[in-house]
């Protein structure tokens, strides 16, 4: 059994930066896609980046583009997202989501993947 847990969130001011990991503590992983998403209230959760656990393949949502990376780890099995040069419409909680198979790297819908982490809040104060 898969399970995500999302670490890393917190207070941080515009400009600043914060890293985010997600780690299974279920088992290893052997999932073909990890991804992160962020969602607000009120609001549909959002794409933010993913990347596949084999090749390393990424994606990022363009308004992250430039400012976050993310990364896999696989000696320790975890997926990281560091977040440079946040600004307070990064205001959210991010949650880690894992994919078992696929085709290519293009994975952005929250339907599209098939197990998710509790999430982690990141706030950017202005």
């Amino acid at each position: 059994q898969v399970q995500l847990v999302e670490s890393g969130g917190g207070l941080v001011q515009a400009g600043g930066s914060l890293r985010l990991s997600c780690a299974d503590s279920g088992r290893t992983f052997s999932s073909y896609v990890m991804g992160w998403f962020r969602q607000v209230p009120g609001k549909e959760r959002e794409f933010v980046a993913s990347i596949t656990w084999s090749r390393g393949s990424r994606t990022y949502a363009d308004s992250v583009k430039g400012r976050f990376t993310i990364s896999r780890d696989t000696v320790k099995n975890t997926v990281n997202l560091q977040m440079n040069s946040l600004k307070p419409e990064d205001t959210a909680v991010y949650f880690c989501a894992a994919r078992r198979t696929g085709s290519g790297s293009y994975y952005v819908a929250t339907y599209e993947y098939d197990y998710w982490g509790q999430g982690t809040q990141v706030t950017v104060s202005s």
